[in-house]
């Protein structure tokens, strides 16, 4: 029985998470220092409208800053075997959705000087954000190495089992699935790189990669009529399994 791929993050996709964690914080920590200038300048009756637009600010550098997070972690996951790491690194998001908002909405319905209709304004406005940056920072099928590694090794027997025994499939650099066919229609006529699957993964670095519907179609006829396998067997570079 061959042994099993690990997935391991190259240092490109290693690098492209820093510089994505490194843009997020940013906005995560604009929008903290957003929050904290509302809190002492913005909790007054006559700067209501600035407390709401100072709200939508916040809201949309903390989704920003989560969406950044999340592309991190798909380009450099997580190991599940660290259950406390694992779970503040994918659901950080959510956690700094709460520190963004929940001091503001506090005070703003504990403040003596806004008015109850004031209150009720900008305390659902800070109650909708919080929600929604919430539910944004949420990762709810967080990426992890255990699970790259699974599925690479399914799509790799799911590749062989199409392409009679060969690990070979086709791609292009910005592509969001890889091929067996290098004449696929959804590829033709552009850069194509090929390789085996868990190349496809590495290079690409974008995550949650997938075999190309198309192709499946193709292979599955070609199989079922006995017709010349997709690929042919190609010696694999030092150090792919």
């Amino acid at each position: 029985m061959p042994e099993k791929k690990q997935f391991v993050a190259t240092p490109e996709a290693k690098a492209q998470a820093k510089q994505l964690r490194l843009f997020a914080l940013l906005a995560w920590a604009a929008a903290i220092a957003g929050e904290v200038f509302a809190i002492l300048k913005l909790l007054h009756n006559d700067m209501l409208t600035w407390l709401i637009v100072a709200t939508v600010v916040i809201l949309a550098l903390s989704i920003t800053g989560s969406l950044l997070w999340k592309k991190s972690n798909r380009l450099d996951p997580a190991s599940e075997k660290d259950k406390f790491r694992f779970f503040v690194q994918n659901q950080l998001g959510a956690i700094i959705a709460a520190v963004a908002f929940l001091p503001l909405i506090i005070l703003i319905f504990t403040n003596k000087e806004l008015d109850g209709k004031s209150k009720g304004i900008a305390g659902a406005i800070g109650i909708v954000a919080l929600l929604a940056a919430g539910i944004v920072g949420t990762d709810f099928n967080p990426p992890s190495i255990e699970k790259y590694t699974d599925e690479i090794n399914a799509q790799t027997d799911s590749v062989k089992t199409l392409n009679h025994g060969v690990d070979l499939v086709y791609w292009t650099p910005g592509g969001e699935k890889y091929h067996l066919f290098q004449d696929c229609q959804h590829i033709k006529g552009r850069e194509i790189h090929e390789g085996t699957v868990q190349q496809a993964w590495e290079e690409r670095k974008i995550g949650d990669n997938e075999l190309c519907k198309t192709c499946e179609r193709r292979a599955r006829k070609q199989l079922e009529a006995g017709e010349t396998p997709a690929a042919e067997p190609v010696a694999e570079p030092a150090g792919q399994e």
